[in-house]
């Protein structure tokens, strides 16, 4: 993230990258398949986390709340500061080709929950909806989050979000 920061995503190199980890370039393309991935690294482990959080809550009667839920309470801070994470997330959001990767990311995890939902007998509508409402619900939250100054809470915001989303769609 520092040599980015220094010289821009674009105009930095795979191998200056593993010249900074004190790596072989050799060693970087056994981990890595580009320098894009490397923002990206936990993201299936991360998915498989939240999709089995999702799968052992006790009550799905609310389904966008569930994931929601299961989104708010997970430790984000374990992935680098909320610094790191919000600089992390300028890069993404400029840059067309990282945005385009951080979308597929979070598609694969709303389809993880859609199938978790299913699974534990959500009709497959309901389910459809939960996960992506969720998911757009939850990266509207993280993004209000990541920009507070006030260390707000992640669930706290994230309640705020809900509540937004319940005022568009007025019960008649």
């Amino acid at each position: 993230m520092d040599l980015f920061a220094e010289q821009g995503f674009e105009q930095t190199s795979a191998v200056q990258i593993a010249d900074r980890a004190r790596v072989t370039t050799r060693t970087f393309f056994r981990y890595f398949p580009d320098k894009e991935e490397i923002l990206f690294a936990d993201a299936d482990a991360l998915n498989e986390t939240l999709v089995d959080e999702l799968l052992r809550m006790p009550d799905l009667t609310e389904p966008l709340r569930a994931v929601t839920t299961v989104l708010a309470a997970h430790d984000w801070e374990k992935l680098g500061s909320r610094e790191d994470l919000r600089r992390r997330d300028e890069m993404i959001a400029a840059n067309p080709r990282l945005l385009e990767r951080d979308l597929i990311k979070q598609q694969q995890l709303a389809d993880g929950f859609r199938g978790a939902l299913r699974k534990r007998g959500i009709d497959s509508d309901t389910a459809d909806l939960a996960a992506d409402a969720a998911s757009q619900v939850f990266r509207t939250a993280y993004r209000r989050w990541l920009r507070s100054d006030d260390h707000a809470d992640l669930r706290t915001v994230t309640e705020a979000v809900l509540s937004l989303l319940a005022s568009l769609t007025p019960r008649s």
